[in-house]
């Protein structure tokens, strides 16, 4: 259907034009467990005024055939109403009543209503996922955020199931043939694409919490936590709950706004695309939070920083919702920032923002280097630009950005300006004008300048420390210069930093910890730091120790020379990780080798005290190998990293976190490597035996992934294991394995069933994928034409959200620059420029991911080169 893409010009004029009062939602589901049934009874009812009698609008549903549309009374001629996925309405009255009635196709992209097979009991499982303009998959609506109303759902389904949705049940009534009919309360004023409906023999779990509101009313919230049935025994509910009550009190005291949703349902899904969707009342998330394996603290972290990272969008996003995607930031930032600060500051856990340096600070740096990059506040000019913006600047660096907001205003006037935009703007829409004007008011500071500088303009900026001394190690000068070109016109645009400057010397023991620090604003291209002026050079020169602002960070030559040596000695956590992230930067920009790089790795990493920390720097070090190392020393450098891991596995604390992470890097490394096979081996079968190591579900899959992938295993052995393990999560384990096989003949059907077949569901897509990429380029160069001549016809005939995990996880990245090669001269290269030049009117989103794929491929062609 061509007409999906809703423009943004089109949802202005049609905000402009109509007011939405509320819908409500009947939905039969009464025969989704047959698999026949590719859809299902779908009816909206929707009230709506209009400012011009006699205009016309449109809704949207993406459907499987419309039946009956009625307007004010009128029924509308199907042959002129319905045009592909929209339902012209003409002819309207300032009040205005429409019902669409007509049939909803069942998804297995994760995209409107997700339908699922259990296969451990082949129950069936459904749920929706609507962000950024999937409701109109479900029913019939209006699909933008600003046209905000209150939902009424029926939803009919087997009697024998849980069924929830936003608002609380109120009614439930037994029909013929083993169905009932479930009625919801109606929802406050949201917005389409954070309404829902989950329906299956899900597991419940139930708790309540509640608060004493400022006028002494008691404010009552039911909880309540689904996952499959099949599940159950792993679920941890209680800790979940625990969480939960956490953050409530937490956001509470904080926001002084009370939860205004009613009950907070958290749902644990199937396939689900994204790590959690903030539905407010019945928030969903990934069941890999369901850990059916050993999981890490660091795992465990993870899960309750999603859990408040949804929770805060109850306020930012839910309560308060951007007027359209150009202000996505405006929820995903603040969700993202929120989700960091109320782990550090409401749980055990104690190593949130050393998490947040690590990972989210990472992804953010590597998105806004690409070509594609863009200011925090994007211009996003239609649905598909809308559903490739939920990346790394919107949400890791905004967030980033608002902790230095906060370093800079302070955070009493912070939180007051998110209080005051929550009383002015509750179930309303906003944009960056509206949170300008009540941080401006909160803190006394005109953040006109600051804004163009940080939310509306795209880059990294780099900040590098020259430091002189004189002959006895005095320091005369020290100054911080930025780089920070604009990337499309190349001009500086300097940005202003708060930051921390950390002294760093060895104690008695040897350690390298803060003898000093100072805290300065840096302005311009140039700052001096007079404060240090006159006294000893400290051994490391740390620029944004704690991590307060967005840069990239260069050390001076004798800090650098330092933290090679002794980075692992400095006992602060979070500085560790600012270490670690400016040294991978460096690698990233060719300015540190990876062998260098692996070097510092195996000197760091055994004694790496945070299990969260540890996996990056395994993950970066894997990938240093892989990428950026040139050919002639892979092997070698492959075999130093190998060989790490294999010994701290085996000398780690029996049923350590640590121990857990090595033996998973020894599986991961197993892939493309052959030296450790027995040992692998062993571990499947029980002859290799690693004291207090479990080989569950999940480490047995990755075992059995690394001996397919190298040839070591047969189809037989992985059949067996999946007679053993006939899950979900052991279907998905088993499809990465057959696919992993090096043989010609194995690669040749998976590229089949991923490109050419649009058989496998989401969840099966990216298994499929992932084992068809393991490998040598020799075995997947031969689909590199049939990769390019296929894009257009993936895009068009798939979902977003399929099309771009093919898009995605296939290009060929993973090149060697041969030697005397220039490395823009790579045929990868030549091939992908070439489908660009010859298709200019692709899809801006498509051409976006080539573009993407391109630059990281021509980086570590370039870091390679730089390498020899």
């Amino acid at each position: 259907m061509s007409n999906q893409n809703l423009r943004r010009d089109e949802a202005a004029a049609r905000s402009a034009l109509i007011s939405v009062d509320a819908y409500d939602v009947d939905l039969d589901l009464s025969s989704a467990e047959d698999p026949s049934a590719a859809g299902f009874r779908s009816r909206s009812t929707i009230a709506f005024t209009c400012t011009e009698a006699g205009a016309e609008t449109f809704l949207d549903f993406i459907h499987g055939g419309v039946a009956k549309v009625v307007l004010n009374g009128r029924t509308l001629p199907l042959e002129t109403a319905v045009d592909g996925s929209r339902i012209h309405l003409t002819g309207l009255d300032y009040v205005n009543v429409v019902t669409v009635d007509g049939t909803a196709l069942y998804s297995r992209s994760g995209e409107g209503m997700h339908r699922f097979t259990d296969p451990a009991d082949s129950r069936t499982y459904l749920y929706t996922q609507y962000e950024p303009a999937d409701a109109r998959r479900v029913f019939a609506n209006f699909e933008q955020p600003d046209l905000k109303a209150a939902f009424t759902f029926h939803v009919t389904a087997p009697s024998d199931w849980e069924v929830a949705s936003n608002g609380a049940e109120t009614n439930r009534t037994a029909l013929d043939g083993g169905v009932s009919r479930w009625d919801f309360a109606p929802t406050q004023r949201i917005s389409t694409y954070i309404t829902t409906v989950l329906a299956g023999p899900y597991f419940k779990a139930e708790d309540a919490w509640s608060t004493t509101l400022p006028d002494g009313t008691v404010l009552d919230i039911p909880l309540g936590a689904y996952c499959r049935s099949s599940l159950a025994e792993h679920f941890d509910p209680e800790n979940i709950f625990g969480i939960t009550k956490q953050g409530l009190d937490y956001f509470h005291e904080l926001f002084a706004y009370p939860y205004p949703f009613g009950k907070y349902d958290q749902a644990f899904v199937p396939e689900y695309n994204l790590g959690a969707m903030e539905n407010p009342g019945l928030v969903t998330f990934t069941e890999a939070y369901v850990f059916r394996s050993k999981a890490t603290e660091a795992q465990y972290e993870a899960r309750a920083n999603t859990i408040l990272h949804e929770m805060a969008h109850m306020w930012f996003g839910d309560l308060v919702t951007m007027k359209w995607w150009d202000d996505l930031w405006l929820k995903e930032s603040f969700a993202d920032y929120m989700g960091a600060l109320a782990v550090d500051q409401a749980t055990a856990f104690t190593h949130s923002w050393v998490s947040f340096a690590n990972r989210r600070k990472a992804w953010a740096y590597t998105q806004d280097q690409l070509p594609t990059t863009h200011p925090i506040v994007a211009d996003i000019t239609d649905l598909e630009a809308a559903k490739q913006n939920f990346d790394g600047i919107t949400y890791a660096k905004g967030a980033s950005v608002l902790k230095q907001l906060v370093a800079y205003v302070g955070f009493d006037a912070f939180i007051d300006a998110a209080r005051g935009y929550f009383r002015d703007h509750a179930y309303g829409n906003t944009t960056l004008a509206d949170l300008l004007s009540a941080l401006s008011e909160a803190s006394g500071r005109d953040l006109g300048a600051w804004s163009r500088l940080w939310l509306q303009t795209a880059g990294v900026p780099t900040l590098t420390t020259e430091v002189e001394t004189d002959d006895d190690g005095i320091i005369t000068s020290v100054t911080i210069v930025q780089n920070a070109p604009d990337p499309v016109s190349g001009e500086q645009v300097p940005r202003p930093h708060r930051l921390r400057i950390g002294l760093y010397n060895p104690d008695a023991a040897g350690a390298m910890v803060r003898t000093g620090s100072v805290e300065i604003d840096v302005v311009g291209p140039r700052t001096a730091v007079p404060e240090l002026t006159g006294t000893k050079r400290p051994a490391v020169l740390l620029l944004n120790d704690e991590d307060l602002t967005y840069a990239k960070i260069r050390f001076d030559s004798d800090s650098l020379q330092a933290l090679m040596q002794n980075l692992a000695r400095i006992p602060d956590p979070l500085a560790r990780a600012v270490c670690f992230s400016a040294l991978w930067n460096g690698v990233r920009d060719g300015m540190i080798s990876a062998r260098d790089y692996i070097r510092l790795i195996v000197h760091a990493a055994p004694t790496e005290t945070g299990a969260g920390v540890l996996q990056v720097l395994l993950d970066n070090s894997r990938f240093a190998v892989e990428r950026y190392t040139p050919a002639e020393d892979r092997g070698d450098l492959r075999e130093v990293l190998y060989s790490l891991v294999v010994d701290q596995l085996q000398q780690a604390d029996p049923g350590s976190d640590r121990q857990l992470i090595w033996a998973r890097n020894a599986a991961a490394l197993g892939r493309r490597s052959t030296s450790h096979v027995d040992l692998l081996r062993g571990l499947l079968q029980g002859t290799a035996t690693i004291p207090g190591l479990t080989v569950d579900s999940d480490l047995r899959w990755s075992l059995w992934q690394a001996l397919a992938a190298t040839g070591n295993a047969t189809r037989s052995e992985l059949e067996a294991e999946l007679a053993k393990d006939s899950t979900a999560s052991g279907r998905v384990g088993f499809t990465t394995a057959t696919a992993a096989f090096p043989d010609p003949a194995v690669k040749a059907a998976a590229w089949q069933d991923a490109v050419h077949s649009d058989e496998l569901s989401n969840q099966l897509l990216s298994a499929t994928i992932e084992g068809l990429t393991i490998g040598s380029t020799d075995l997947l160069s031969v689909f590199q034409a049939d990769y390019f001549a296929s894009l257009t016809l993936v895009w068009s005939s798939r979902s977003i959200g399929q099309a771009s995990r093919v898009v995605t996880g296939l290009f060929p990245g993973a090149q060697d620059l041969p030697e005397h090669m220039v490395a823009a001269d790579h045929p990868v290269l030549v091939a992908s420029m070439d489908w660009l030049e010859a298709n200019p009117q692709a899809p801006a989103a498509l051409r976006r991911i080539i573009l993407e794929q391109q630059d990281q491929l021509l980086r570590s062609l370039r870091v390679q080169a730089a390498g020899r």
